[in-house]
């Protein structure tokens, strides 16, 4: 592929200002400054650098956020800051979107993706990609709340029985919540549900894939590919 439509790809500015800044010599691949915007280079695990940041390069970017609270996900926010303005600005240009969503007050992992066949795979009813969920509650979690919510609740505004896939208290007045459907609001709304009331709420895994441990909060990184969520 021409060096210069890799930088397209990768969303580093339009046609001319990635030719731009290939001719300008800021960029590097293999340490060494290509000034030639038709240059071929192999895509297959190349690397390159751009002002001096290094990029790897991906035909379709997957990354995980360690979401913060107090940012929403949504390119069109209302109240608060878009997840979105945590990245760089060339994964930004490649429109990358939240698979699903967490509420502003919600914290940990949110993959996203500029891949809408994966976001309609992963999102999609029918696949049951589990998501677990790490609450807080306002009181004390007894064993008859987590019974309910395994068994199934009924909503407010909403006559289908959701149910968890998997619940239990890990603390007085915690408990870890698994989920294979996403309805809105559904943990908070669930645990009203059964008499009690979300206080905070963290996503720690999707899939079989679990919130990096050294992901500081507001960090992303990139995903080698869909095959480490297992779904």
């Amino acid at each position: 592929m021409r060096l210069a439509q890799v930088l397209y790809s990768q969303g580093f500015g339009t046609r001319r200002e990635c030719d731009a800044l290939i001719g300008a010599g800021l960029v590097r691949v293999g340490g060494a400054v290509c000034d030639a915007p038709d240059a071929e280079v192999s895509t297959d695990g190349l690397v390159f650098e751009v002002r001096g940041e290094t990029w790897p390069y991906h035909a379709k970017a997957l990354i995980v956020l360690h979401k913060p609270a107090g940012y929403e996900c949504s390119q069109r926010p209302r109240d608060h800051p878009s997840v979105l303005t945590l990245l760089p600005a060339p994964l930004r240009r490649r429109d990358v979107q939240p698979v699903g969503r967490l509420d502003a007050d919600t914290t940990g992992l949110l993959l996203l993706t500029d891949d809408g066949a994966l976001i309609h795979r992963l999102t999609s009813p029918k696949r049951h990609v589990a998501k677990v969920y790490e609450v807080q509650c306002k009181h004390p979690v007894d064993v008859p709340q987590v019974e309910r919510l395994l068994a199934g609740v009924v909503l407010h505004d909403d006559a289908a029985t959701v149910r968890a896939a998997a619940c239990e208290a890990t603390g007085t007045c915690t408990l870890r919540l698994t989920l294979t459907e996403g309805k809105y609001h559904q943990v908070k709304r669930m645990v009203a549900a059964v008499g009690n009331r979300v206080e905070g709420l963290h996503r720690s895994t999707f899939g079989a894939l679990a919130l990096p441990f050294d992901l500081p909060s507001g960090g992303w990184r990139w995903l080698d590919g869909p095959e480490v969520l297992g779904a």
